[in-house]
């Protein structure tokens, strides 16, 4: 806190596919056990991991050969990741190089056992999967062990009413269900509650811009422990914090 700099943790050494390097990289996590990052290394189509102790000069591949887009870690340190190539989401053991599907898994499609370049994961306590359904324009549910998902934001096709989605990216669910979801193309971030049949705009949604209200193409969001949000504003190369009653 408090510093003007970052500090570069992992790459750094341009584009390319060297292990010292990553490209276009989407998303990462922390894994505490191992003190390590782990990185969806996108445009290598590989999945890697960084320690975070001082010294580290390169990465190590977990899974290569996938088209990786968002990372989710459970409670069991589980690694789930999913694939936009395949249209699927996949379960690892740290260590497997095969997975289990978990959400998807049958081609690209609309069908409730389908999904069309997911992107973003969460996954709860319980081992449910949520995914923002990117070309579908919704995110689905999955619960532990399903074969179809459930459609909790969105689904009512692209646009720009409190019942749709529109290119939907990052993706945050709190401990009674409800969904907040970054909605690029619209300009705003929604929050779902648990069953709604349409979601509230709690931040943008006044037109793209660059104002303290507005954003263009929000991307990924988190929140931090004293329930700030932050949000990725991918075109406006910033990242805004917002205080979220």
């Amino acid at each position: 806190m408090g510093d003007t700099n970052g500090q570069v943790v992992a790459g750094g050494h341009g584009e390319g596919n060297r292990l010292d390097q990553l490209n276009r990289p989407t998303d990462v996590l922390i894994d505490k056990e191992t003190n390590s990052l782990i990185i969806c290394d996108w445009k290598n189509q590989r999945v890697v991991r960084w320690s975070r102790r001082s010294g580290t000069t390169q990465g190590e591949i977990l899974i290569d050969n996938i088209g990786c887009w968002g990372l989710a870690m459970d409670d069991q340190r589980y690694l789930y990741i999913s694939d936009i190539k395949k249209h699927e989401v996949r379960r690892y053991q740290i260590g497997d190089k095969n997975g289990t599907i978990v959400a998807g898994g049958n081609g690209k499609g609309a069908g409730l056992n389908q999904l069309n370049a997911p992107r973003f994961i969460f996954v709860d306590q319980q081992q449910t999967v949520y995914v923002s359904d990117w070309d579908n324009h919704h995110v689905m549910k999955w619960n532990k062990g399903a074969k179809e998902g459930i459609v909790v934001a969105g689904g009512q096709g692209q646009g720009n009413a409190l019942t749709q989605l529109s290119y939907p990216q990052g993706l945050f669910v709190d401990t009674l269900g409800t969904i907040y979801v970054a909605d690029p193309n619209n300009d705003r971030v929604m929050r779902w509650p648990k069953g709604a049949e349409q979601g509230t705009v709690i931040v943008g949604g006044n037109g793209k811009g660059e104002g303290a209200n507005q954003f263009r193409y929000p991307r990924g969001l988190s929140f931090d422990r004293h329930g700030n949000l932050h949000v990725a504003d991918c075109n406006n190369h910033r990242v805004q914090r917002f205080s979220i009653e």
